[in-house]
């Protein structure tokens, strides 16, 4: 067996329990939390009151605006400084909930605010709150426009999982920079990881297509029947 297979099966198993383990539930608790912030974010600057639209802003405005490394940084290794000591992975989880509901407060805001107004008319007309015009008639319908650029934001936050290891949670990207420290083979262990972060990707992708698809016939059908 020649060499570098060798090593890529010995390192499969160390790097797969750290996707597991780490990677996974840091992607699927940070982009749940976050979308429940940006949600919440974009009916503020939507629809809340100056105070606290502005807050909004403010918040989208230095997230937007600074890299991620740094926000990671700024958690973990800057906030002891004032006494909030953190350990690894709730500080991660923290900033990439951050990151991701800034970002995806923009999305939430853009798909919401591009429902015709005839919409919410419509539903007032029948005697529906503004919540209830939000919940059963606007989010419905922004929900099929939002899904693509969700699921890219998802995508990516699988990929910046690795950033984590920055701030020495043993994810997947850390995992290979120990098997490295120990076999001082870079080139075969940081492809192995690139190629498991590609499957991951893929995986996501192709469930994507499917959702979408879906979205796409159930709105079809919608229209048909209306």
């Amino acid at each position: 067996m020649p060499h570098w297979l060798d090593l890529m099966l010995q390192s499969l198993g160390p790097l797969l329990w750290a996707g597991l383990v780490f990677t996974v539930p840091l992607t699927l608790l940070s982009f749940a939390f976050g979308l429940s912030l940006g949600f919440l974010t974009a009916l503020a600057r939507l629809y809340g009151p100056p105070p606290l639209a502005g807050l909004a802003r403010f918040y989208v405005w230095i997230i937007r605006g600074t890299p991620l490394l740094v926000q990671l940084f700024v958690i973990f290794y800057g906030l002891p400084s004032v006494g909030i000591l953190l350990d690894a992975f709730p500080a991660a989880l923290i900033g990439f909930t951050l990151n991701v509901g800034a970002y995806s407060s923009e999305i939430v805001r853009a798909v919401i605010a591009s429902i015709p107004k005839g919409q919410w008319e419509a539903s007032y007309s029948i005697g529906m709150s503004w919540s209830q015009a939000l919940r059963r008639t606007v989010l419905p319908q922004a929900a099929r426009t939002a899904v693509p650029p969700l699921s890219n934001t998802f995508i990516s936050l699988v990929k910046d999982t690795s950033l984590a290891a920055a701030v020495t949670v043993p994810e997947l990207f850390q995992a290979a920079q120990r098997i490295v420290a120990v076999t001082y083979e870079p080139l075969i262990i940081y492809i192995e990881a690139a190629l498991i972060y590609l499957a991951l990707s893929s995986v996501l992708s192709a469930l994507q297509d499917r959702l979408e698809k879906r979205l796409a016939r159930s709105s079809g059908l919608s229209e048909a029947t209306a």
